[in-house]
Formats: structure tokens, C-alpha cells, sequence
């Protein structure tokens, strides 16, 4: 309701926000923040957090970049900006669950690592050649669909079947409703947890990979503008800060409303200056209704 809310007010003012070639817009750039967003979703429903989204977005596309530029086939190339992305979360994952590192400085730490290699490994200039055969493909639609949408669709379902159809998503809402009962249930939380940031790095590297396409090269820089609204989105859509509460479907609605605001408030001609302190006092106010309704729950 307040996503159809937010879209007929908008379209009210200004009644070009819903032609065709609008909503194609919104879409694909809502789908590059729903992947990080179902991604940071599993890491959310444990309890925890990742900081390092952009960067692994920006990382995950730049290797599969330079993978592309030297020859390797594209299909390949993608493999390995994957496998960048898990390396990242694994990482992440290691020292978090094994270590037992509170998330907000480890993947702090790591946001810093990425951003760094990314910018080192061609002093920030950006990687060109990117085959034409890709740079078509991910601009490409399926039936008026962008691939980038299509991609969001396919991961979203899979998401939806790992967390409500599996042993593993029935332990992840376990280990953030108690994780220490989970854990005297026999269920390896530390192993649940770490996966839970191979996922979520994974599915950034995906974005970056898809980034590639929309700007014809892989950008060192890529990422910037995902540090918090895939969070954001995931909260809107009702998945706790506190953990084991949430659902694929809330996370996709989330997106959207954070794609709907982000493409509304240009449209609108608000001022570049005044956007993020819109957005910021959204992030703060959707903290404050988790807040409330974690309350609530324990309550009742």
C-alpha cells in the first residue's frame, strides 16, 4: 500500500512518471539495488550487517572486467567476478562467525580492503573493451523486461525457496530469533552465518557484473550509492535489525519503493543536495519502526 501510495502521488504531480519508458527506468535501477538487498537480507536475518556492499559491487564487476578485456570467454569471466565476490564474503563470514568479530568492524574493515584494491589495481581508472556481445546482452529485455530485472526475478525466487523450503533458511530465521538456542540445538550456527556473507557478496558481485553493461566498461567506482540503500530497502520491507524476521517478498517491495523515491524526487527536480537528506531521514525513520515493531513482538 505505501509503495502504490508513493507511486500515485508522484504520478499525480507529475503524470509523465508513469509512461513506458519511466517504469522500464525505475525497474532496471531498482533491480541493481534488489540483488544487494536480498543478498544483505540473509546476513540481516542472523543478526548482522554488512558495510562493505559497494565495494564488493564495484570489485566483483572490475574482475570480471578485466577478465573479459583479456580474453577470456564472458561466461567465464562472470564465473570469476563470482568467485570474487564469495572470496569477500568469505572472508567476511571467517571472521565474523569463526572469530566471533563484531560484523560492523569486520565488514567496516573489508569495505576499506575492497575500495582500495579495486582503486589499486588500475589507480581508479576504469576498464574498457568490455565485449560487444555483452554489453548487448545485459542492456538487452526479455518480453519488456530488462535482464537486469530478469536476473533480480530468478535470484528472488531462489532466495524465496532457500529461506522457506530449506534446512539451511529455517537455521538462518533460527539463529536471529536465538542464536544461542539454535546453537544448544545442534544446529552449527558459526557455519550458517558464514555462508549467510558468501551469499550476500555474491549476489553484489552479480551487480557489479550487470553494471558493466549499463555503463559500457567496468567503472572503479561502480558500487557508489549502494553503501546503504540496499539495507535500507531490506528494512522498509519489514526484515529486522534484530534479526530472524523478514521475507524475499517485503525485500523486492522494499527495493522498490527505495527505486520509486531515489527515480521520483529527480523527476520532481528536488535538489541532488537535498536527496540524500530525504533518503537519510528515511533510512533513520525505518530503523525507528523496526524498533517499534520488535517491541511489539516481544511484547506480545
Amino acid at each position: 500500500m505505501a509503495l502504490v501510495c508513493l507511486i500515485g502521488a508522484i504520478a499525480i504531480y507529475k503524470p509523465a512518471f508513469l509512461a513506458g519508458y519511466n517504469i522500464y527506468i525505475v525497474s532496471r535501477q531498482t533491480a541493481y539495488m534488489g540483488l544487494a538487498a536480498l543478498g544483505v537480507f540473509f546476513v540481516i536475518l542472523t543478526g548482522g550487517i554488512d558495510l562493505s556492499l559497494s565495494s564488493t559491487v564495484s570489485l566483483g564487476g572490475f574482475t570480471a572486467g578485466l577478465a573479459m578485456v583479456a580474453g577470456v570467454h564472458p561466461a567465464l569471466a562472470l564465473v570469476i567476478g563470482l568467485l570474487t565476490g564469495a572470496v569477500v564474503g568469505a572472508v567476511s563470514g571467517a571472521v565474523v562467525a569463526f572469530i566471533g568479530v563484531t560484523p560492523f568492524i569486520v565488514t567496516l574493515g573489508m569495505l576499506g580492503i575492497t575500495r582500495s584494491t579495486v582503486l589499486l589495481i588500475k589507480h581508479g581508472d576504469s576498464v574498457r573493451g568490455i565485449p560487444a556481445s555483452f554489453i548487448k546482452f545485459g542492456n538487452g529485455d526479455v518480453a519488456g523486461f530488462s535482464v537486469p530485472v530478469i536476473v533480480l526475478i530468478v535470484v528472488a525466487a531462489l532466495a524465496h525457496i532457500l529461506t522457506r523450503h530449506t534446512a539451511f533458511g529455517r537455521r538462518v530465521y533460527a539463529i536471529g530469533g536465538n542464536e544461542e538456542a539454535t546453537a544448544l540445538s545442534g544446529v552449527n550456527t558459526r557455519r550458517v552465518k558464514f555462508f549467510t556473507y558468501v551469499i550476500c557478496s555474491s549476489l553484489c558481485a552479480v551487480t557489479g557484473m550487470l553494471y558493466i553493461s549499463r555503463f559500457n566498461s567496468a567503472q572503479a567506482d561502480a558500487g557508489k550509492g549502494l553503501e546503504l540503500d540496499p539495507i535500507a530497502a531490506a528494512v522498509i520491507g519489514g526484515t529486522s535489525l534484530m534479526g530472524g524476521e523478514g521475507s524475499v517478498f517485503g525485500v523486492l517491495v522494499g527495493a522498490a519503493i527505495m527505486g520509486v523515491i531515489r527515480n521520483g524526487l529527480v523527476f520532481l527536480g528536488v535538489s541532488p543536495y537535498l536527496q540524500d537528506l530525504i533518503i537519510g531521514a528515511i533510512i533513520i525513520l525505518a530503523a525507528i519502526l523496526d524498533v517499534i515493531r520488535s517491541r511489539r513482538h516481544r511484547r506480545t
